[in-house]
C-alpha cells in the first residue's frame, strides 16, 4: 500500500505533468549526460556563476523595498535599511558580496572556456550568448556601484563616465546620455537605477534563457587534449549525479557569502557631496581595475594620438577579439591553436598583473 505522502506526491506530479510536460523536462535531464575527465571541475562554473546570479535577484528584490532612488533619499535609505531593518544590513551585504563572487565566477568561467577551447563549432553563439552575460554582469556591477550614493561611489562613478567622453565623436554625446547632464547628479542615479533593476534583468534573463538553451542543445564540449588522447570516453549522468554536485558547490557558496556578510559586512561610508574636493586614491571595482590601471600608464600622447583614445581603442578591439574567437580560431592545426592558448594566458596575465599594481603602486595617488 502506497505511502499517503507518496501518494500525494505522485498526484501532484500527474496533475502538473498533464498541464506543463513535465515527463518531457524528466526525459531530458535523464539523457543528458556529462563528460569526466581531468578537466570536468571547470564545468561546476557556469551553474555556480548561475546561483550567484539567483541569490542577486532574490536579495536585490528585497533591497528595492526599501530603496528611493533619488540624490535626496537613497544614502538615507540605505542607511535605514541597514540600521533600523532587522537583518537588512545582512541583505546587502550578502547583495554586495554575491556580485562580486558571480562576476569571479564569470571571469574564471569565461577563461577556462577559452583554454579548454569550448568554444569551437558546434558553439559559437553559445560562446556569444555568454560574453554577452559578462558584459551585462560588468554594466551590472558599474550601475550598482552608484546607487548607495555615497562618497565613494559618486566620484568613482564620475571618474568611469568621463572615460566615456574620450570615444571619437561619439564620446562627449553617450556622456551626456548616460549622465542625464554634463555631470553625475540625480538624474544619474535615476537612470542607472532604471537600467540597473530593469533595462539590465529583463535582457540578462533573456540572454541566459538563449545561453541555457544552445548549452542543452550542444552539451558540454570535450578539450582537445582529452579528445586527441583516444580511448573510450566517460560520462556521468546529469541528473541526479552531477546535479548533487552542483548542489555541494552552491550550499558551499551560501556558506562562503554568509562569512563574508557577516565578518566583512558592506560599508556606506560618507554621503555623496558634488561640492566637495574627491577624497584620495579614489579607486574603481576590482574587476575593472586592470582597465583604469592601464589608462594610468599611458602618456599623454601616442604618436598624434591622445593615450586615452588609444588604450580605450585597444580595449575595445579586445572586446571584439573575444567576441568573435569562435570565428578566428578554428581548429585549423596545432601551431595555429597554440597561439592563441599563448594570447588567452596573455590576457589572464595583464589582468591579474594591472590589478595587482592598482592596488599597490601609489595607493594614495
Amino acid at each position: 500500500m502506497m505511502h499517503p505522502m507518496r501518494r500525494t506526491l505522485t498526484t501532484v506530479w500527474e496533475w502538473l505533468d498533464d498541464r506543463i510536460g513535465l515527463a518531457a523536462f524528466q526525459a531530458i535531464a535523464k539523457k543528458k549526460e556529462v563528460p569526466v575527465h581531468r578537466h570536468t571541475l571547470w564545468y561546476y562554473l557556469g551553474g555556480m556563476t548561475l546561483f550567484l546570479f539567483i541569490v542577486q535577484l532574490g536579495t536585490g528584490a528585497l533591497l528595492l523595498i526599501y530603496y528611493r532612488p533619488s540624490a535626496e533619499e537613497a544614502y538615507e535609505s540605505i542607511q535605514f535599511l541597514m540600521a533600523e531593518v532587522q537583518f537588512g544590513w545582512l541583505i546587502r551585504s550578502i547583495h554586495h558580496w554575491a556580485a562580486n563572487l558571480m562576476i569571479l565566477a564569470l571571469f574564471l568561467h569565461m577563461f577556462s572556456v577559452l583554454l579548454l577551447k569550448a568554444f569551437w563549432k558546434p558553439r559559437e553563439l553559445t560562446w556569444i550568448s555568454g560574453f554577452f552575460l559578462f558584459g551585462l554582469s560588468l554594466t551590472f556591477g558599474f550601475t550598482g556601484y552608484l546607487l548607495p550614493w555615497n562618497e565613494l561611489a559618486y566620484f568613482a562613478t564620475r571618474v568611469g563616465t568621463q572615460i566615456i567622453a574620450v570615444v571619437p565623436v561619439v564620446g562627449e554625446t553617450m556622456l551626456r546620455v548616460l549622465r542625464g547632464g554634463d555631470d553625475v547628479t540625480g538624474a544619474t542615479l535615476t537612470r542607472f537605477y532604471a537600467i540597473h533593476v530593469a533595462l539590465l534583468p529583463a535582457t540578462a534573463l533573456v540572454m541566459l534563457g538563449l545561453h541555457l538553451f544552445l548549452v542543452q542543445r550542444h552539451g558540454m564540449s570535450v578539450p582537445p587534449s582529452v579528445e586527441d588522447a583516444g580511448g573510450p570516453k566517460r560520462v556521468m549522468p546529469f541528473f541526479p549525479n552531477f546535479l548533487l554536485r552542483d548542489l555541494v558547490g552552491w550550499l558551499t557558496a551560501l556558506a562562503i557569502l554568509a562569512a563574508l556578510a557577516a565578518y566583512l559586512p558592506a560599508e556606506l561610508g560618507a554621503k555623496a557631496d558634488p561640492f566637495a574636493s574627491a577624497p584620495a586614491g579614489i579607486k574603481p571595482e576590482w574587476y575593472f581595475m586592470f582597465m583604469f590601471q592601464s589608462l594610468k600608464y599611458l602618456p599623454a600622447h601616442i604618436l598624434w594620438f591622445e593615450g586615452e583614445v588609444v588604450g580605450i581603442l585597444a580595449f575595445a578591439a579586445g572586446g571584439v577579439y573575444l567576441l568573435l574567437i569562435p570565428f578566428i580560431d578554428r581548429h585549423t592545426g596545432r601551431e595555429h591553436t597554440r597561439l592563441f592558448t599563448w594570447i588567452t594566458i596573455g590576457i589572464i596575465a595583464f589582468i591579474i598583473v594591472l590589478t595587482y599594481l592598482g592596488y599597490t603602486a601609489n595607493p594614495t595617488a
